[in-house]
């Protein structure tokens, strides 16, 4: 649990850096599974003779596949994405990824924050950012390269927000200034204007990035933040990939901000808690089945005609 004055901190400023959220075995778990899972699509592209053969390792099979053109973002990440789904858009629900989504170590700091009724937000993202340089010159996905600058309660529907939540950003690698950590500003009095631009981002003028905040963490710890909390990313720098999850929490029962993907109940003193990743899975995979039948569903609500972006 977080202290006192943790706690008094987090509501004065918006952010709390946590380090050691995670336990060792529990972050080589997830590491494990992630290069299972690279190695399989790795060796498909092998396959079709798009990437050489004698690439091996998770890192080097990773940056092999990006520089000749394979897309391993969608089929790494723990979400549909934002544009059309069809009935095989990849995804990744495993047991690894399930028990740090649950951790209670995880649940510990959010119920210090939002109470002890929580369910895990259906927006919640893979982050793996390639080294700058490597970059392909048309890479605009802000899960992949560096991010501008946003609230998080910008980027969910109006539906949410009134509700009480809180994000999670957990570290796979060390993010320092180099590769591309978080950076913060002092957390706003209310939502602030959006724009569409590589993402939705605030508009121009509304924050001074000169007094941002730069929050390096050690893999295995977290950066807690207030979903009116302005943040973004700096790039990455370095000859490295760096590596999060961006995970959310909201008090159950409250709207979540993308009601036609699944949530689920993580912990509670009155209602039933899920447990099992399989059926994790199975409710994405439903909702992809439903989804790709229906008319695309944006899941932001800004429009580039707005006063604010013109």
């Amino acid at each position: 649990m977080l202290s006192t004055a943790e706690i008094e901190t987090f509501d004065r400023q918006g952010y709390l850096v946590v380090e050691d959220v995670l336990e060792p075995d529990r972050l080589a778990a997830v590491h494990a599974e992630y290069r299972t899972l690279m190695a399989a699509l790795y060796a498909a592209w092998v396959a079709e003779g798009r990437v050489p053969a004698d690439v091996t390792g998770f890192w080097e099979q990773l940056r092999t596949s990006y520089e000749a053109g394979c897309d391993w973002f969608q089929a790494l990440d723990i979400s549909l994405p934002g544009d059309q789904i069809t009935p095989d858009t990849p995804f990744h629900f495993g047991p690894a990824v399930f028990d740090m989504v649950t951790s209670p170590r995880v649940l510990d700091l959010v119920e210090a924050l939002i109470g002890p009724e929580i369910t895990s937000n259906p927006i919640q993202h893979l982050r793996i950012k390639p080294p700058a340089p490597a970059l392909r010159e048309a890479e605009i996905r802000p899960h992949v390269t560096a991010t501008d600058w946003h609230q998080d309660r910008a980027v969910a529907h109006a539906e949410a927000d009134d509700t009480r939540m809180v994000t999670v950003w957990l570290a796979m690698t060390d993010a320092t200034t180099d590769n591309g950590c978080l950076q913060v500003l002092p957390r706003a009095g209310g939502m602030l204007p959006h724009c569409p631009k590589k993402q939705t981002a605030i508009a121009d003028g509304y924050v001074d990035p000169s007094e941002a905040v730069p929050l390096p963490v050690k893999a295995g710890g977290a950066v807690i933040f207030h979903p009116l909390t302005p943040h973004a990313s700096l790039p990455n720098g370095t000859r490295d990939f760096r590596w999060s999850f961006d995970l959310r929490y909201n008090v159950t029962g409250a709207p979540t901000g993308r009601a036609h993907f699944p949530d689920f109940v993580a912990r509670s003193q009155t209602q039933p808690v899920l447990t099992d990743w399989r059926a994790w899975k199975s409710m994405w995979e439903d909702a992809r089945t439903h989804l790709s039948t229906q008319p695309h569903i944006e899941i932001h609500r800004w429009q580039s005609d707005a006063p604010a972006c013109a």
